[in-house]
């Protein structure tokens, strides 16, 4: 069976060296506590080689689609973050050129400098050959119904290439207000995985629905992971609480979201989650990820074995929606 898995991250720890460490901790990253006998995930993520591929085979992931982890060139502004943005783009090529029926790519983006993101978008798809891009989250506090982001937005649709609307830390005083005051660990964990990335994906998808850049953007496309970051559970009693204020929107917020984003099951493996996914969104906008290295291939193929879904649909999971999607041949 093939199997494509599209929200799996890798980083260059060269390229990320010249980020100055006192911006990348202003920005909320810490050292996580690893497991004893555990591979640091950044270890793995640094890696895109034998040890990645022999992973991927033990757990028949045919491909991943490959995207950078931060820290990245978010995190700089100007000229600088647009030519790390281009060296992680490049560097990631080249890796994709070595194992092209294994790996293909999301371009990473120089958020913190807008007016620059549309031109290297296009560069990473026209020239490079790359499938989309993946964004981290907000930048210094703006969402992307930020009218910065209106020609990036726009370039994707002209590319007819998705945008990936990745987990992200809130800003720092939304972290100190609901996060802060915790046993460090457990703070950290609840800002991030436990909760506040998921809630903070799920606000860029509706603050992109109600400020009508979706109704403006019809035919642009998003996906978001990990089962759709809580928004299953959530669409119809959107639809309900939002319907006496959104007459300045064409359509309603779950019919929105529901024609422009797809949703993978990265980092999520039970049953309850993806029933809900399937049940609001349909086997056509769900795609596996698994969120390598920060989930283990062996745990999403384990979950891929303990779905019943029929064959037909199973396929869709697995790689026929993302080969759609993404143009992948093969």
């Amino acid at each position: 069976m093939r199997v494509i898995a599209l929200e799996e991250h890798f980083t260059a720890p060269h390229l990320v060296a010249r980020i100055n460490p006192a911006v990348v901790r202003a920005r909320g990253y810490h050292p996580r506590r690893v497991a004893p006998g555990a591979v640091n995930p950044m270890e793995l993520a640094a890696e895109i080689s034998e040890r990645r591929l022999r992973l991927m085979d033990e757990a028949g992931i045919t491909m991943q689609v490959l995207s950078n982890t931060g820290p990245g060139p978010d995190l700089l502004p100007g000229l600088e973050g647009a030519a790390l943005a281009a060296s992680m783009n490049d560097y990631l090529a080249e890796a994709v050129a070595r194992a092209p029926d294994r790996f293909a790519g999301f371009a990473v983006l120089p958020m913190a400098s807008p007016e620059a993101c549309a031109a290297e978008l296009t560069r990473a798809v026209r020239v490079l050959g790359f499938k989309g891009a993946l964004v981290n989250g907000t930048t210094e506090g703006r969402f992307l119904d930020h009218p910065a982001y209106e020609g990036l937005l726009a370039e994707a649709v002209a590319l007819d290439v998705p945008i990936y609307i990745h987990p992200h830390l809130a800003p720092e005083p939304v972290r100190q207000a609901y996060f802060g005051g915790l046993e460090p660990g457990a703070g950290r964990v609840l800002e991030a995985a436990g909760w506040g990335w998921h809630q903070e994906t799920a606000l860029q998808v509706l603050r992109l629905v109600l400020a009508g850049t979706l109704d403006k953007l019809p035919r642009l496309k998003l996906i978001i992971g990990h089962m759709g970051e809580m928004l299953p559970m959530m669409l119809a009693r959107a639809d309900e609480v939002f319907a006496n204020d959104i007459a300045h929107l064409q359509r309603p917020i779950g019919q929105a979201i529901r024609e422009q984003v797809w949703i993978t099951t990265s980092g999520i493996f039970t049953a309850p989650p993806f029933l809900a996914a399937l049940q609001t969104f349909g086997i056509d906008r769900i795609m596996f990820s698994v969120d390598y290295p920060y989930a283990a291939n062996a745990k999403g193929r384990a979950f891929l074995d303990r779905i019943p879904l029929a064959p037909a649909d199973m396929e869709k999971l697995t790689w026929r929606n993302a080969a759609a999607l993404l143009r992948l041949d093969g």
